[in-house]
């Protein structure tokens, strides 16, 4: 098979890889894939060196097919290939340190519907995206190979990734804790991380299964976690954990069923960060609530926003020698005690340490965080190929305005005396993300309506109940 090949350009987004199977995501791609980022890994290394590549892959129907793709390229240009199995993104992240692996490769559609698939990439530990991705696609275009023959072991570092996810876990109280990991890849290891956990747990969706039959794999989507807050109240639980299809971001809700959006999880993991790291900085995406920087002003850290995904994220974190970082999306990145990529499972094991230490439960620690009236994370269809350009449309119509700060690091963000508004365009889907946030009705009223203007005006059609 020639693995040179033209690749769809809407599948190299700006921080992964992510098509549809069947579509624009098939076996022929994966190996295609495998040979250009083995070629890539290869051009770092002296001409008779054998680069290590590690290897993962979710849940999804797909991924073993795909894994194995990936695996015939890879090998095709003369990577040795650590294969890992189904797990969590975390895993594969965990593997390239572990194993100390020249880069890695995580087949995974995420949080997106069961038709999807993907690929996450590290290179040389750090993350492998933006122009990176965009060379990739050109390097297979071109048909820029190494030729060569690799071989694959399997790896077997489960156990070896719960105990270090473990290490850092210390409590004076029992808690019972109820999870759902969605029958997403977190499912397996989540199975074997409570047994050695103490106090109470309650697990639900647990089996992995690629059509997540029990609901979408999106934690930040409030409908997704009717089961687990259910399962919190009638079982009195202290908190519920859910995450997404492959384990890097986290959902929570406190005794009462009420979520906490990730930037008021930040918030609460940031706190007890600048007890021992005071003045550091503390990253949160664009979507964050004013009080989160306020927050950690008053906890005695240095608030920034920066822009959306994981990829840019763990970037910027390096950048700052950030110790923590987080998206409204529930990626939370630990480079405290841990290694500054976004894991879920550690986050929540975090979260279980402070909880487990302190008398004041989740459930007060959310009642005194400031409230604020604000949308959702609103996703709202838009073309792949018209999205970025409905930004530039907005920013176009914003530059006279008065009496606004507009942050243009991802999308728009429009701070005023009545509250903020964002619109960007979502490097994951096919739509763009809105978000207000006012401290008082009339003011939301207003800044959901100049939102509605500025999509109106640049012809995406609005859902009457959507903002």
């Amino acid at each position: 098979m020639d693995d040179k090949r033209k690749i769809d350009p809407t599948i190299l987004r700006k921080y992964d890889i992510r098509g549809i199977v069947g579509k624009n995501f098939n076996v022929g791609e994966l190996k295609s894939f495998g040979r250009g980022f083995g070629s890539i890994v290869k051009d770092l290394m002296e001409p008779d060196a054998t680069p290590t590549v590690a290897v993962g892959y979710d849940g999804r129907f797909s991924s073993v097919e795909f894994s194995n793709a990936v695996c015939a390229g890879l090998t095709a240009s003369g990577i040795s290939v650590k294969n890992i199995g189904c797990g969590p993104t975390p895993l594969l992240y965990y593997a390239t340190k572990q194993l100390n692996t020249d880069a890695g490769v995580m087949i995974t559609g995420s949080h997106n519907p069961p038709n999807y698939n993907g690929l996450k990439l590290v290179l040389s530990d750090k993350p492998f995206f933006g122009d990176d991705i965009q060379d990739l696609g050109k390097r297979i275009e071109a048909g820029d190979f190494y030729e060569g023959h690799g071989d694959i072991t399997h790896c077997n570092i489960e156990l070896d990734y719960i105990g270090r996810l473990l290490e850092d876990f210390s409590g004076k109280k029992d808690l019972n804790v109820a999870w759902d990991p969605g029958n997403g890849s977190s499912g397996k290891i989540v199975q074997k991380l409570i047994k050695r956990l103490p106090g109470k747990h309650i697990l639900i969706n647990e089996k992995i299964d690629g059509g997540f039959p029990a609901h979408h794999p999106d934690p930040t989507i409030e409908n997704n976690l009717a089961q687990l807050k259910s399962l919190v109240i009638e079982n009195d639980c202290d908190l519920g954990i859910g995450f997404d299809g492959d384990g890097d971001r986290i959902g929570i809700v406190d005794s009462k069923g009420r979520v906490i959006w990730g930037d008021q999880i930040l918030i609460l993991l940031a706190r007890d960060v600048l007890k021992t790291r005071p003045g550091e900085v503390i990253i949160a995406d664009v979507k964050a609530s004013r009080v989160f920087f306020d927050e950690i002003v008053k906890a005695g850290g240095k608030p920034m926003m920066w822009a959306a995904g994981h990829s840019l994220i763990k970037n910027k974190m390096m950048e700052t020698n950030a110790p923590l970082a987080g998206e409204m999306s529930g990626h939370i990145f630990f480079a405290d005690k841990y290694f500054g990529y976004d894991d879920a499972i550690y986050a929540a094991i975090r979260l279980l340490t402070i909880l487990s230490n302190t008398d004041q439960s989740l459930t007060k620690m959310y009642d005194d965080l400031p409230k604020m009236l604000n949308t959702p994370e609103l996703l709202i269809d838009c073309p792949e190929e018209r999205k970025f350009n409905v930004i530039k449309e907005i920013k176009n119509r914003l530059s006279d305005l008065k009496n606004n700060t507009v942050y243009d690091i991802d999308g728009v963000r429009v701070e005023s005396k009545e509250g903020w508004w964002l619109i960007r365009a979502s490097n994951t889907q096919a739509a763009l993300v809105a978000r207000c946030e006012s401290d008082n009705e009339n003011g939301l009223l207003l800044l959901k309506k100049q939102v509605r203007d500025h999509l109106t005006a640049s012809g995406i059609k609005l859902s009457n109940h959507l903002i």
